[in-house]
């Protein structure tokens, strides 16, 4: 650690270190019966490992449609979680995976496993939350939305509600930490 450098940014940049991938997920609500209906991963390095609808089980509710815009036809033919699933474990197997709320996103993973009929198991893969570390990372100790963490930051990426925008929006904000601004 550098003289005078708070710990959370170091313990930023160990992480940033791993090369952490980010993942961002569009939801069927908030509820403990939704379901996942988009996935972003994204590198360190700002590269999409991974995008795609994904077709629930379920209907898609017309106020979560208004919210991102993803409709029940856009999904039709989209792959099911289960047939998703196998390819989203390879990419984060063994890595740091960051998430703006990671309690939620992997709330939703979970989820998607039941309503698919598969067994969760303890992930194979470190989960951290960039908006915990974005609360330490001002003192503010509260709890931006990624909009407002972004506009903080002054980054231009807007939240769009939208797997990907949002997964990228969620690693500036993370990069943001990793080489604050004197």
């Amino acid at each position: 650690m550098l003289p005078g450098e708070r710990p959370v940014v170091q313990r930023i940049r160990d992480i940033w270190a791993k090369q952490p991938v980010f993942i961002d997920t569009e939801t069927t609500g908030l509820n403990n019966r939704a379901e996942i209906v988009e996935i972003c991963l994204m590198n360190y390095d700002g590269n999409i490992l991974l995008e795609s609808l994904v077709r629930p089980r379920k209907p898609i509710p017309m106020d979560v449609i208004r919210l991102h815009g993803i409709t029940d036809d856009m999904v039709s033919t989209a792959p099911t979680w289960l047939q998703l699933w196998p390819q989203v474990e390879s990419i984060l197997r063994g890595r740091y995976v960051g998430a703006y709320n990671a309690e939620f996103d992997l709330r939703m993973m979970q989820q998607s496993h039941l309503s698919n009929g598969l067994p969760w198991r303890s992930p194979a893969f470190y989960m951290f939350c960039v908006m915990k570390l974005f609360s330490e990372f001002t003192g503010a100790y509260k709890f931006p939305t990624l909009e407002q963490a972004g506009e903080q930051c002054l980054i231009q990426i807007p939240n769009a509600h939208r797997a990907q925008q949002d997964t990228a929006l969620a690693r500036a904000v993370f990069l943001h930490m990793v080489n604050p601004p004197k």
